[in-house]
């Protein structure tokens, strides 16, 4: 599903890596547990790995400073070719994973994935595949205010379970309303292009620290888990990390 570049160093778990001191994102609060993730909303394995994250950071006591850590979410663009005003859902899968038959294989894994985490896929709902610039910009303005775990978590609700366009400024300054923003203040900043130059930059560091897929998950600063792993491989890196 996904990979990583060869020059990462791993430890335990194929799945678990020790990042060095040029492969680190930059800290965000000095002296707190950080976790950053690099996702897109577009990615049902991004999804999926966001809830177990979820359900691993659950498992932790309430005054662990993992979980009371905020996430900060960064993009990695699967399609960054994608037309700006994206193209048929039918089309782009197709292509991409080369049959009906196929794509209908893919799609039933991931519904029995989701149903253990109260995910309830619905490709059938999906008629667009966006280009996902401007939902990272939002995003990236949400979290400048604060977490922006929520209007995520939303993000892929409305593409993955309600078929929304998430690549349309009005569906997501809806999305950014729904999770307690302006959404008069989400579209005059969607309208505006602010913050594009930002997340092309932000995408390229993640590529140039070796990160070939998502999600990818990266906590402390120095432990890293590559793919839509299990908890109980999130909660061992988190020890790691914290080690």
């Amino acid at each position: 599903m996904v990979s990583c570049a060869a020059h990462y160093r791993k430890c335990g778990a194929t799945s678990i890596i020790r990042l060095g001191p040029l492969q680190r994102m930059p800290r965000t609060m000095s002296g707190e547990f950080q976790i950053d993730v690099i996702s897109d909303v577009v990615c049902p394995w991004c999804y999926v790995g966001q809830r177990r994250l979820a359900a691993a950071l659950a498992q932790l006591p309430a005054d662990d400073p993992a979980r009371r850590a905020t996430l900060r979410w960064h993009p990695f663009q699967l399609n960054p070719d994608m037309p700006p005003a994206g193209i048929s859902r039918k089309t782009y899968a197709e292509t991409k994973f080369g049959s009906p038959k196929r794509v209908a294989e893919l799609n039933a894994r991931l519904v029995a994935v989701g149903e253990t985490l109260g995910i309830p896929f619905a490709f059938d709902h999906i008629v667009h595949q966006p280009n996902t610039l401007d939902a990272h910009r939002l995003i990236n303005w949400a979290q400048a205010q604060r977490d922006a775990s929520d209007i995520v978590e939303r993000l892929f609700q409305a593409f993955f379970v309600d078929g929304r366009n998430i690549g349309d400024h009005t569906v997501l300054a809806d999305i950014a309303g729904e999770s307690g923003f302006s959404a008069d203040a989400a579209r005059a900043m969607l309208d505006s292009g602010e913050g594009a130059d930002a997340i092309a930059s932000m995408d390229e560091r993640a590529r140039a620290i070796g990160v070939q897929g998502v999600p990818f998950f990266i906590f402390n600063q120095r432990i890293a888990v590559s793919g839509a792993q299990e908890p109980a491989t999130l909660l061992d890196a988190i020890a790691q990390a914290k080690a």
